[in-house]
């Protein structure tokens, strides 16, 4: 339930990856195993063995593809296809995001919504009329009086070996892991790394529809399991009134 509202929550969170809770089963009471003696002089074909519940061991990000959302903002970047940004935090530390909705600041530095410097040194110059970032992520900007465009310097992508195994750290940022794997720095478009589109943002991969339709599924589960404690609780409660 956590993880459905959590991810209903961020449906319009942009570049925000859907998480799914995995579970597996508890370790099971053995009355007779497989191969005993039978009754009847002869082996047990199957092990005859009690389940004590289920418990939740992750949550896995699904990393599926966003809509694109145009808005014709220039310092608006999203990906189309696999790869992060690299931002550093007020820390000095790297943290990675989807989340391609950038700004300029008052020293003309790249940042995002929180103020957090994306890697690269580019810096867009105050009298810049015009500026271009292309699919290979080369940003560009054009000057008073001059027809070329003056190259501001590249935005380059990170790859992981295992992205599901970034650590969320909120502000639609992620921290590296070893389960991540070794962070590759690529430019886009190269190395299996996706490319980018200026003036357009990615959308939450979150389909409200099917979380809705999970939500009203889990509350049933609920539901049953509730009712099932619920009679158990009676069958023991009439087994010590025998007499």
């Amino acid at each position: 339930m956590d993880t459905i509202s959590h991810n209903l929550a961020n449906t319009n969170t942009t570049g925000f990856k859907k998480q799914r809770a995995d579970f597996e089963d508890v370790l099971y009471e053995t009355v007779k195993s497989a191969g005993a003696p039978s009754q009847n002089g002869g082996v047990s074909v199957a092990p005859l063995q009690v389940g004590l519940g289920v418990r939740n061991v992750a949550t896995t990000r699904s990393q599926a593809q966003g809509d694109l959302l145009t808005t014709q903002n220039p310092y608006d970047v999203a990906i189309e296809g696999n790869g992060f940004f690299r931002v550093i935090k007020p820390s000095g530390e790297f943290a990675y995001t989807r989340a391609g909705n950038f700004r300029v600041d008052g020293m003309g530095r790249l940042v995002t919504q929180r103020g957090e410097q994306l890697d690269g040194n580019i810096s867009v110059p105050v009298e810049a009329q015009q500026i271009s970032i292309t699919a290979d992520g080369t940003v560009s900007a054009r000057m008073p009086g001059k027809d070329e465009m003056q190259e501001l310097g590249r935005l380059e992508l990170t790859l992981f070996t295992n992205p599901a195994g970034l650590e969320a750290n909120g502000g639609n940022t992620y921290t590296a892991t070893e389960a991540a794997g070794q962070a590759m720095q690529v430019r886009p478009g190269e190395a299996g790394a996706g490319s980018l589109a200026q003036g357009f943002l990615e959308n939450s991969n979150v389909k409200a529809v099917e979380e809705m339709v999970d939500l009203i599924g889990t509350q049933r589960a609920y539901e049953l399991n509730s009712k099932v404690i619920q009679t158990a609780d009676q069958m023991l409660n009439r087994l010590t009134n025998l007499r």
